[in-house]
């Protein structure tokens, strides 16, 4: 079975691998492929971590709260990992870990971590440069904390990197729907994708949105070609090569089924 098979049985999406995997003159263009060419020195290298850095926080806060830190800790250590790792800019580690930006982060963080024994520097470094607001920080503890009686630090970490790249997917193509005016087509089809208990059938959301349930049929086809696409594409931000995506499709697919 391939990668491509695992997404459709996890989340009810269809896919066409050789349509989705894109071009890789397109690739070239990604966050992380434009912060390793440059090797962070250049100001867009700088933007393009940044933006990641903003975007994948959730698993860096989880593991480092089942780590033991408390919420005042965890946050200063948040904000001072990713002060140290904006400043450094030092990515000649990432060859070690297959150029991926997950692997990448965790064991920086690991490493951080480990060298970290003055708690006062490392609150007075985030403090001087909070790259996550902290209302975020608080909004995410407890659904991040939440399995911290069967999870492990590490699973922590790499369950949220699986649902944060789940959630950003979401989040663009809901932007799209709603700025095309198709707002509650987009509600009702997200509930289809993901099989939600209340989920609605194809016949209930022609009949709200009155329209024919073949019309239904072949909007949520579109929506479920779009979405695949959008997933690889997110995938795409956090590796080195186009050749990564499969496998770490395949890794993140094995994380949320776990």
């Amino acid at each position: 079975m391939t990668a491509d098979d695992q997404v459709t049985s996890l989340t009810g999406v269809g896919e066409d691998a050789s349509r989705a995997r894109g071009s890789a003159a397109a690739f070239t263009t990604t966050h992380w492929s434009v912060v390793l060419a440059a090797q962070g020195q250049s100001p867009a290298a700088q933007e393009a971590l940044e933006k990641l850095c903003r975007t994948y926080w959730p698993p860096i806060y989880g593991f480092v709260r089942r780590q033991g830190a408390r919420l005042e800790e965890a946050e200063d250590l948040t904000q001072g990992f990713f002060a140290l790792l904006l400043e450094r800019r030092d990515l000649n580690m990432v060859r070690k870990e297959k150029g991926r930006l997950r692997s990448y982060l965790l064991v920086s963080l690991k490493n951080f971590l480990a060298d970290e024994r003055d708690r006062a520097m490392t609150a007075k470094r985030g403090r001087g440069q909070r790259l996550i607001p902290l209302e975020e920080l608080r909004a995410n503890d407890r659904a991040i904390m939440e399995p911290v009686d069967t999870l492990t630090a590490d699973q922590i970490y790499e369950r949220r990197w699986a649902l944060t790249v789940l959630e950003q997917v979401l989040a663009r193509l809901e932007e799209e729907y709603r700025r095309a005016g198709n707002g509650p087509m987009f509600e009702r089809f997200e509930k289809l994708l993901m099989n939600e208990p209340d989920r609605p059938s194809q016949a209930d959301i022609a009949a709200e949105l009155g329209m024919t349930e073949n019309a239904v049929k072949q909007a949520f086809h579109r929506f479920r070609q779009r979405y695949r696409l959008l997933f690889r594409e997110e995938i795409a931000q956090t590796v080195a090569v186009p050749g990564d995506i499969e496998d770490e499709l395949r890794h993140l697919i094995a994380v949320l089924r776990a």
